[in-house]
Formats: C-alpha cells, structure tokens, sequence
C-alpha cells in the first residue's frame, strides 16, 4: 500500500476528528469516523463502547502481539485560545485543532502505519491496534479497560507526542491527601497550635524531602504540593488543614513502596488515592528499541502520563508531535511532523516484525 496515499487519508481523518468534539466519554462519533477508515479499508474491527480495535489479516495465536495504541478523547480547551479549537485548517505548515497534537496526530499515524502492515505476511508478531477512549481522565472505560477482553499483549508502542524519539520509560503517579492538625481557637485568644503555623513545618518537609533511589532513565521521584485549604472564617483558627500531593515515581519504586515509606517518614497523616498509575520501562536492548536507535532516534525518560500506565507488558512511547504544546491554547501540530512519524514508525516497525 502506498505510503503517500495513506499519509494523506491520514491527514484527513485528523481532520474530521479535530472537527468533532471528543470529550472524555463523548467519543461516539470519533469512533465513528475511525470506523469508517477500517471500512474504507475493508478491515475487520470491533468496538467496545468508544474504543475501536483491529487485528492484521494473518493474525496466528502462536505468535506473541505487538499493540499500537494511541487515545481519541481531548481535555477541553482552555479559555486562551484565540482560534475555533474545532476548525481544523493549516497555517504555515501548522494543522491547527484541538487534540491536532495529543494525540491526534499520533493516532492517525498508527492507523495508517497499522493499515501498511495490514496484509503483509509472515511477521514474526501480531499486530493488534486499539484506538482507546477516556486517556486524559484515566477512565474506567479507556484502555485500562478494555484490556480484559483483549488478546494477550507482550509489546506495545503507545502514540504520545515524543517528537518520533524513544521514551523508553515513563514516570508513574499517585496523588496523596494530607492532614495537618491543629487546635481549633477564636483568633483573639493565644493558641501555640496553630494548624496553619503547623503546616509550615511540614511543607518545608514535604519541599526537602529526597527519594533515595535514582533512575537512569527517569532521574529521581519528584514530589510536589500542589493543593493547600483550610478555614472558612476570618476570626477563627482551623482545626485541620488539607495538602494535596502530586509524586511522579520512577522505575526504581512501585507506588506502593512510595505510598509505604510516606506513611512511615510524612510528618502528618496522609493517604494515597490509588495505586494504579505506575511507572513504565522497556529495556533499551529491547529489539523495538534499537530499530528505533538503528534510524537515530534518540531515548529518553518521559515525565508525563499515558496509557503505559495500564500495561504490565515493556511499552514505547512513541509518536509525531511535541509534548510541550499539549493541552495548550490554539493547539497545533505540524504537518511535516505526521509525514514523518508514519515513515519512522513504518521503518522502526520493519526492522522490528521481520
């Protein structure tokens, strides 16, 4: 199949997603319009709510399978946009719409890589690409999900804007709530507990505080208050005051020896929300890998979250794209870039399924 034509189908399907709002759990048409690619294609798939998911023709239960993976869904777009988030059109090389760079740009690249790969024979894995829903809130319903009733994974490339470089790794997160405590007290009268006065302590601990272990790939866990509240009246001192905590843990802790060691040492009561948000790795001898390493990729540790986080399997992430511009106003991604990632992917992919 020709690669200029599919990089130009791949374009406008962008197009028509940037032109539908896709909002966590209100991908139904999006779904729709990747639908209709598969049928343009006459291209088996299924769908499971607003995911949309197809397995290579020579699909042979013996071999181990590849997963592409890229997400449909959008946040929504901010009040500093100054151009219509859903007016797809290009300026200076520039596809502008939201979800132009995350991932759209990165999803319409797999399919079309995934379609490339459609009837070619005699690979030595599966392919089985899932464009998935509800990534940007972690959804019941995204890939997480749908997991279950997919075939067993053993290696996936999850399309995220790494500007076609290597993320061989990708920090995990938990969000803890804190509590300091105080005693509560009219203002007028003396109180040497203060809960306000308490946390001043704490914070300093939380800021000073150091992970031991260190990351090649993703340097060190990185801790960061991010939410503080408390008192409701001018005139009275607070029992409690409330922290939220954001921590990205890398490779060397599983949340919930980051979770462990905060109820030990954290000066202050303190809970996590979840644990599920782990961190994600692929050896860089990984043969993925060094197909990448083969076309002058280079790699990295990402420090920002995806759908890896659901896989226990090795996972890449990999895509068109720039990280910095997501979730940013009059969002873009550039057109070249999508020319290239299909023609990366496609390479990494050949030097990696034969």
């Amino acid at each position: 199949m020709k690669q200029i034509n599919l990089t130009a189908k791949a374009i406008d399907l962008l197009k028509k997603l940037i032109s539908i709002p896709s909002f966590s759990g209100e991908e139904d048409q999006t779904a729709d319009a990747i639908e209709n690619w598969f049928k343009e294609y006459d291209i088996p798939f299924e769908r499971s709510r607003n995911n949309v998911f197809a397995k290579n023709k020579h699909w042979d239960d013996g071999k181990p399978t590849l997963l592409l993976n890229s997400h449909h869904d959008t946040v929504k777009p901010n009040k500093a946009y100054t151009k219509d988030p859903f007016h797809p059109h290009i300026e200076d090389g520039k596809l502008y719409g939201l979800g132009s760079n995350d991932a759209g740009g990165c999803l319409v690249s797999l399919i079309a890589t995934f379609t490339h790969f459609y009837n070619a024979e005699n690979l030595n894995h599966n392919i089985l690409m899932v464009a998935s829903m509800e990534e940007e809130n972690a959804g019941q319903h995204s890939l997480r999900g749908l997991l279950p009733s997919l075939p067993k994974i053993d290696v996936a490339i999850v399309g995220e804007p790494t500007l076609m470089n290597l993320a061989i790794a990708e920090k995990g997160l938990v969000v803890f709530d804190a509590i300091v405590k105080g005693t509560p007290s009219h203002a007028a009268h003396p109180n040497d507990d203060n809960s306000i006065y308490n946390t001043i302590e704490v914070l300093e601990w939380f800021k000073n505080y150091k992970f031991q272990k260190t990351s090649d790939a993703l340097g060190d866990v990185k801790m960061t208050v991010t939410q503080i509240n408390a008192g409701s009246q001018h005139n009275v001192v607070p029992s409690q005051v409330e922290l939220v905590i954001d921590v990205r843990v890398n490779d060397a802790y599983t949340n919930k020896e980051i979770a462990d060691i905060l109820k030990s040492e954290a000066p202050c009561k303190i809970q996590e929300r979840g644990l599920k948000l782990n961190s994600s790795k692929i050896d860089k001898d990984h043969s993925l890998v060094q197909s990448g390493i083969a076309l002058g990729r280079t790699t990295y540790g990402s420090p920002t979250l995806s759908d890896q986080a659901a896989l226990t399997c090795q996972s890449l992430k990999l895509g068109p794209g720039d990280s910095t511009r997501s979730h940013s106003a009059d969002e873009y991604i550039y057109v070249h870039e999508i020319e290239e990632g299909i023609g990366l992917y496609i390479k990494i992919l050949e030097g990696f399924l034969h």
